[in-house]
């Protein structure tokens, strides 16, 4: 690995006032190409530009996958990641998906370690802010013939992460528009299957909601994710996720929750949701909390959930509710407050 032309940096104090969660990036990026059928080796350089033409492969065919991760800064100044291998186990698979080639661990892993730990000083301090880590594999072929690329770039970015979400969201069941069918990529982190949501979104933020909970493609019966995230929903004393399959994430956020309310003795079922149970335990006061999660919000509840032509409003968040109690022990894991009985907290060691 090469590290080369490292600058004075750009940080400054303001940077951590910044609402706009992506929009303040570090001062150094991976920068990994993928050409004669092999990886070449991983340079760390200032962040900035990347020159391609129009005729770039990914523009035209949309073959590019990403991972979303954070770092996190404990009390006593140490820098943390969270269950890293995961992220590379599931961007190799999304690779697999898309055609694309493996990144080896060495480049993931030790590239990522070396990369936080040059820009230590970007990964903020304040409890409920961290640095957002952006790994991401594109394909770079000048070519717009119909067919796998040869060439490749992986490329690791990191940018400053507020509090993504503070407040209640209100979200819309699709009824009409789809995020993924069988078969298809919805497993794989692909970029095409966010950029499709954005309009679907869109409609329902003008109907007054803040995102869509997406629902099976082929009867739009059971719930599946809610926006960019994985999707619970608690019933009495039982909390319910969608199974895994190729439409749904495998989130890393998901799977970690799921192991700590078990921790805490909560049931917790991995089963199909359908639409109907979760309006009929509203109507009959059996639904006690819907919340969302993922890297970049780790856990949000929700408010009210749009349903045909009805409103669900959900109830009242207190302390009893399960989702700020998961939220609270997993955040105290992440900045090394509390034991991480898991193992999954890892220390990026100065180097």
């Amino acid at each position: 690995m090469r590290i080369e032309n490292i600058e004075k940096t750009r940080l400054t104090a303001d940077v951590f006032e910044e609402k706009n969660f992506g929009s303040s990036f570090s001062d150094h990026m991976l920068v990994c190409e993928f050409k004669e059928n092999e990886w070449q080796e991983p340079v760390i350089k200032p962040y900035g530009q990347i020159n391609f033409t129009p005729a770039m492969h990914a523009l035209h065919y949309g073959q590019a996958c990403f991972e979303g991760m954070k770092a996190f800064k404990g009390e006593n100044g140490d820098v943390f990641l969270f269950r890293p291998e995961k992220n590379f186990e599931r961007i190799n698979k999304s690779a697999e998906r898309l055609a694309m080639p493996a990144i080896p661990k060495e480049i993931f892993l030790d590239g990522l370690k070396a990369l936080i730990d040059l820009d230590r000083a970007w990964v903020p301090s304040k409890y409920g802010m961290s640095l957002y880590i952006r790994p991401v594999i594109f394909s770079t072929e000048e070519i717009i013939s119909a067919r796998g690329s040869n060439s490749f770039m992986f490329v690791i970015l990191t940018s400053i992460a507020p509090d993504y979400y503070n407040k209640p969201l209100r979200v819309k069941v699709a009824d009409h528009y789809s995020r993924a069918a069988n078969g298809g990529v919805g497993y794989a982190k692909a970029a095409g299957n966010y950029g499709a949501s954005f309009y679907p979104t869109g409609l329902a933020k003008e109907e007054g909601f803040d995102q869509v909970i997406w629902t099976d493609a082929a009867t739009h019966s059971y719930f599946e994710e809610a926006g960019t995230m994985n999707i619970f929903v608690r019933i009495e004393d039982k909390l319910l996720t969608a199974p895994i399959s190729d439409r749904i994430l495998n989130g890393v956020t998901r799977d970690s929750l799921i192991l700590l309310a078990e921790k805490n003795g909560m049931t917790v079922e991995q089963r199909p949701i359908e639409v109907s149970e979760v309006y009929e335990a509203n109507q009959n006061g059996s639904l006690k909390e819907v919340f969302g999660c993922g890297t970049a919000v780790v856990l949000n509840n929700f408010s009210a959930i749009g349903y045909a032509d009805k409103v669900m409003e959900l109830p009242e968040i207190t302390e009893e509710s399960w989702g700020p109690q998961l939220k609270k022990q997993m955040n105290e894991i992440q900045y090394g407050i509390a034991d991480d009985p898991f193992g999954w907290r890892v220390l990026v060691e100065r180097k």
